[in-house]
């Protein structure tokens, strides 16, 4: 306890049965499901025997996710805030019929997402991120013909 309350605070979270088989590392973008040609961009991450933890670095195993309507129902509360709080890309870590994280700064597993379903997530990101500069500069009347992004 001295080592991780040396910075005051100690954060905890209520352990889930459910998550003896795994959690759902979902990605939305700007508050809405990361979607390429009808594919989520989210996988499930089991964890190996004797470890309480998802996370892949810790040794989990990236799999297939299911999205049902729970799950769709579940993101689509958070919706809304996530959009009110300028959250772009986010990775929501589901356990059952909860949302137990909401990663901002470094929501991982997008590449297993793309390995596992077979679609290109970070290029739905960038086409995104440009369409949204473009719109920037139409609003503030800024001459698009004097820059060329070529990627």
């Amino acid at each position: 306890m001295e080592a991780i309350s040396r910075d005051g605070y100690v954060i905890a979270q209520e352990y889930l049965p459910e998550a003896k088989k795994g959690d759902i590392r979902f990605f939305m973008m700007d508050g809405e499901p990361l979607i390429v040609d009808g594919k989520y961009a989210a996988v499930r991450r089991v964890q190996k025997e004797d470890e309480i933890r998802s996370n892949i670095h810790q040794g989990a195993k990236p799999e297939e996710a299911i999205i049902d309507d729970q799950i769709l129902s579940l993101v689509k509360k958070v919706s809304q805030q996530l959009k009110d709080d300028n959250m772009y890309l986010v990775g929501l870590d589901i356990v059952g019929d909860k949302i137990m994280e909401v990663n901002v700064f470094s929501p991982g597993a997008l590449f297993h997402a793309t390995k596992i379903t077979g679609k290109d997530f970070a290029n739905a990101i960038i086409i995104d991120l440009e369409n949204k500069v473009k719109a920037y500069y139409n609003k503030i009347g800024f001459d698009q013909g004097l820059i060329n992004i070529n990627l």
